[in-house]
Parts: structure tokens; C-alpha cells; sequence
């Protein structure tokens, strides 16, 4: 057994499990951990950012787009605080984030003594945006703490861990013992009950399919698009799931098209998905509805409504199962192709009633190539684009999920450039959620991360401005912005400063901003933009029976 630091111990436990890069902020309870990254620079790329959400953003970025585990490495306290916006984001998409947060020494937890960054009862207050979280209270206990939180971001649901090492363990030498990395336990359904799956859906006459962001974590984009094909279903995608079937697909839709197509629907599968409307209220179904509800998580199937048909599974293998049972019971259905032409008619409608909104989001669409990726934030265009912005390759489009958390977008982008540094990233922000991270064009710049950011500027927190002004009788209160030229505040930090006053121009400025291979923000005006949640009101009657459910369960 080899005698090194615990923080030797950490980053070599880190290696030992795949991670190339490391996004995070130094402090003096991580001197131990930095300079043990120096010694593996030429294997773990260390990212340091100018704040720590920072790196909980990169880190989700990098996770999302790649499929690896993104890591973040920050100080104790104010420093954990800090990066719990990022975390919180990854828990609600079901992010593989690592957060490793150092600690104040051991002979100090828990005493309330004052100790720098100390705050009480630290690992339980992280807990909240976190699945599982650990301490190492001595230097031999730092490999197996890594592997079990390896474990954790690897079976089961993936969602962020927090492992948290005090200053005293980083630095003390002691023989350690290294584990080969644990290998994560498959979930597979219970024969019976797909075998009852397969029979409601193979005679169903008119089944539809929901599906979210558990299709690609489990990469079971081609046993979807195979078992949508046999029934003839239209696919209803999630904001986390898009890029699940491909939006030039006749079956696939957004979520907004779930209004017209469910109350005919005589079979409902949903798999890796809430099931939720595009808010928290859950879809209601009829009596005389078949739910079939498949999920990893055995918490989500009865979280909303209880479905006739509960399977507790990976996506991925219990569509394959699907896949070979249902010829069995498989019937011939008539067309449904009126049914499909009504509900892509009425979602093209409710988009095209968010002009010019939509035109600029099919301004980049238009400009970001087939293999690019692209970075929604919590804004006007962003809230078009979970529904009309097509996507076609699944971790090609990152967003906030239930989060909806402002300022996500510019800091996750970058963690997603770094992870995809041969393909084209496109972020967009608001001026309001820009400028959240605005100081990370400095990281931008140091690493030469050439993301292309779109930053549409209304002078105003444009949401909250319009609720006031138009449910408030115009009482005007802290919603508006005072910003910066933002093309001289790009240029300020070396990077390329742009500005579009059109969608042609929109587009013309990303394509040349994404030949050009440099940190690039474009700025667009805006005036008031129409209300974005107008897209997804459901019938009167659907909700009604929606918060009925809600309550009730």
C-alpha cells in the first residue's frame, strides 16, 4: 500500500475512476487537494472558475452533454453554499455531478467553535440537493469514500453526490488501499409485469407514449424509436427528455401536444418521466385509461397518480424487453395520421403566437449545425425553445428542468464546451440571468473555451416586469435592469463582443462567431416579448382535474 496525503489519495482515486477535468475554486482548506492536481496535471485538467457556482454549472454542463461524471471541487461552508444552486439544478435533471467539498479540520466538526468557513451540520445541510453525501475523517478512508460515491452516481437514479474531506485528512500522510471502481447493479422489471405491459399495449387501439430525460441517461433512444414504430405512437418529450426521438420524426412531439392526444388515448406508457403536465400537476387520465408507468426510481410511480401497471426498471432494458414481447399480442391499427396532422396544427399554432420570439429561436437553430449543442436559460426565448426548438440527437439540449433556475445557462454552456470541445455550442441568456455568472468570461477567456453566447437584452427581469404590469395594474417594482454595453464588456475580457438587431442578423452573427473558434457573447434588443406560458395552459377542464389529482396525492 502506498503512504500519500489524502490528498494524494483523493486525486488519485479520482484517476483511478475516469475523470479528466475537475472544475474548481482553491481555498486554503484545499491546498492539499490543488497541489496533488498539480502532481497529475497531464491527466486531470483542473478549471478554475471566479465563483463556485461556477463549477457546480460546468460540472452539471459536462455531465449532461458528455454522459461522464462531472466534477466540482470547492472550499467548505460559503464556498458548498455557493455551488448549491448548480447542484440543485443537476438533482432536478438527473445530473452525474461529484461535489467535493473540503471541511474544516476534524477536531472541529460539530463544536460551533468558529472555525473558518464552518457552518452547522454541513453533509445534512447538502443533502437537500444531493442523493447520497460522505465524510473521510482519516486519510485511509478517502479511496473507499470515493468509489461508494462513484457507486451511488452510477446505479439506480443518477443524481449529484457530495463527498466532503476536512483540511487535517488532506494533509496527513498514511498508508491507503486503492478498490477497483464498483461496477452498478442493473434494475430489471418484473417479467410478469411487462409481459401485462405488452399485452395492454400490443391491443391497444390508440396507445401513446410520454417519455423524459431517464431515455437518455440510459441511452435507449433506438428501443424507443422500435417500439413507437411497431405501435404506431406518437411520442410525447419532455423537456429533460428531448433529443429522446428526434423532432423530425412524424411521431415525436412536445409536451404541449399531450392535450389534444391524451383523452383518446386508450393505453399510456410512460417511461423515465414524471408524467407530470409541463409544470408540477400530473396528467389526468380516464377509468377507462391503461397507465403503464416504467421508472428506475419505484419513489416516481406512484408520486403523481397511480398507474394500473408499475414497473420498476432502466429504461433501456425494459424497452428491449417491450420490444421482443409485443409482436406477440400486436394488432393493426387504422391510420392515425389525422389524429397527428389536428395536434401538430394546434402546437404549431400556439408557436407561431409567440413571434417574434420564435423567430429568433429558429434564427440559431438555423445557424447551429446538425451536431451542435444547445443551452436554453430562463428566459423568454428559453421558455419557446422547451417547446419549439428542434432537436434531433439526444444531448444535444441542456436546460434547467423543474428548477427553472435563473442564471443556470452561460455557466452550464461552458462545462458543456469543455466536455465537447469539436463541436458547436450555442448558449443563450437573458440580460438578467447573464449576468448571475457574467465574471466566468474571464474563465471563458483563461481556457479558451469557445462557446457562442446569445444574450437578449429587455432591460428587465422580463417575466416578473410583465406580471406587473399586466396583473398588478402596472406597479413597476425592482424588475428593471440597469446593464453594461454587454459587446464592450465582452471585449473588456478578450472576448469577441457581437450584436444582432434581427433574426437574420442573429443568424449571420452566430455562424460567424462559431467559425471564428473564440469565446463570443452576441447581444439582441428586445422590446416586451409575449407571454411564454400562454403556450402551455392546458383546457380548463384538464386542469381542474389536474390539481384535483395533485392534491389528492
Amino acid at each position: 500500500m502506498p503512504t500519500l496525503t489524502g490528498g494524494q489519495a483523493l486525486v488519485q482515486a479520482l484517476k483511478r475512476e475516469g475523470v479528466e477535468v475537475v472544475f474548481g475554486l482553491p481555498g486554503v482548506q484545499l491546498d492539499w487537494a490543488f497541489d496533488a492536481l498539480y502532481e497529475e496535471q497531464d491527466s486531470i485538467r483542473v478549471v478554475h472558475t471566479r465563483h463556485e457556482q461556477g463549477t457546480s454549472y460546468m460540472a452539471d454542463g459536462y455531465a449532461r452533454s458528455t454522459g461522464k461524471v462531472g466534477v466540482c471541487l470547492v472550499v467548505p461552508g460559503p464556498g458548498l453554499l455557493n455551488a448549491g444552486a448548480g447542484l440543485s439544478t443537476a438533482y432536478a435533471t438527473n445530473s452525474r455531478v461529484l461535489c467535493i467539498s473540503g471541511q474544516v479540520p476534524t477536531h472541529h466538526i460539530g463544536k460551533e467553535r468558529g472555525a473558518l468557513h464552518e457552518i452547522k451540520n454541513q453533509l445534512e445541510a447538502i443533502g437537500a440537493v444531493t442523493k447520497w453525501a460522505g465524510r473521510a475523517m482519516n486519510t485511509s478512508d478517502v479511496p473507499g469514500l470515493v468509489r461508494e460515491a462513484f457507486y451511488q452516481l452510477n446505479s439506480g437514479r443518477p443524481r449529484p453526490v457530495e463527498i466532503e474531506v476536512p483540511m487535517d485528512v488532506l494533509m496527513t500522510p498514511a498508508d491507503v488501499e486503492f478498490y477497483e471502481p464498483g461496477m452498478p447493479k442493473t434494475i430489471q422489471g418484473d417479467p410478469d409485469q411487462l409481459e401485462k405491459a405488452a399485452h395492454a399495449l400490443g391491443n391497444s387501439e390508440r396507445p401513446l407514449i410520454f417519455v423524459g430525460g431517464g431515455i437518455i441517461i440510459s441511452e435507449a433512444t433506438a428501443e424507443l424509436q422500435e417500439l413507437a414504430e411497431m405501435l404506431g405512437a406518437p411520442v410525447i418529450v419532455s423537456q429533460n427528455g428531448r433529443g429522446a426521438l428526434s423532432d423530425r420524426h412524424p411521431l415525436a412531439l412536445p409536451s404541449i401536444a399531450a392535450y389534444d392526444l391524451l383523452p383518446n388515448a386508450d393505453v399510456v406508457l410512460a417511461v423515465g418521466t414524471r408524467f407530470v403536465m409541463p409544470g408540477p400537476n400530473p396528467y389526468p387520465t380516464d377509468e377507462d385509461q391503461t397507465v403503464i408507468h416504467i421508472d428506475i426510481d419505484d419513489t416516481e410511480l406512484n408520486r403523481n397518480s397511480k398507474p394500473d401497471i408499475g414497473i420498476v426498471a432502466d429504461a433501456r432494458g425494459s424497452l428491449a424487453d417491450l420490444v421482443r414481447r409485443v409482436p406477440r399480442h400486436n394488432k393493426t391499427r387504422e391510420s392515425r395520421d389525422d389524429e397527428m396532422a389536428a395536434a401538430r396544427a394546434t402546437v404549431q399554432e400556439k408557436l407561431a403566437a409567440m413571434s417574434p420570439v420564435s423567430e429568433y429561436a429558429g434564427a440559431i437553430r438555423k445557424a447551429l449545425p446538425e451536431d451542435g449543442i444547445f443551452v436554453t436559460e430562463v428566459t423568454q426565448v428559453g421558455y419557446f425553445s422547451n417547446q419549439g426548438f428542434p432537436v434531433y440527437s439526444p444531448r444535444s439540449y441542456i436546460g434547467a428542468g423543474y428548477q427553472g433556475t435563473l442564471g443556470y445557462g452561460f455557466n452550464t454552456a461552458l462545462g458543456v464546451k469543455v466536455g465537447n470541445p469539436d463541436r458547436p455550442v450555442v448558449a443563450i441568456s437573458g440580460d438578467g440571468g447573464f449576468m448571475y455568472g457574467a465574471q466566468e468570461l474571464s474563465t471563458a477567456v483563461r481556457y479558451g473555451i469557445n462557446l457562442v453566447t446569445v444574450v437578449f437584452n429587455d432591460g428587465a427581469f422580463g417575466n416578473v416586469r410583465r406580471i406587473q404590469d399586466t396583473q398588478f395594474n402596472h406597479r413597476l417594482i425592482a424588475s428593471d435592469l440597469h446593464n453594461p454595453d454587454f459587446v464592450k464588456y465582452a471585449e473588456a475580457f478578450g472576448a469577441q463582443g457581437r450584436r444582432a438587431e434581427t433574426p437574420e442578423q442573429l443568424t449571420t452573427q452566430v455562424e460567424e462567431a462559431l467559425k471564428a473558434e473564440a469565446p463570443a457573447l452576441i447581444e439582441v434588443p428586445l422590446g416586451v416579448m409575449p407571454n411564454p406560458f400562454a403556450m402551455f395552459a392546458p383546457p380548463p377542464e384538464m386542469m381542474e382535474r389536474a390539481l384535483e389529482l395533485a392534491k389528492q396525492s
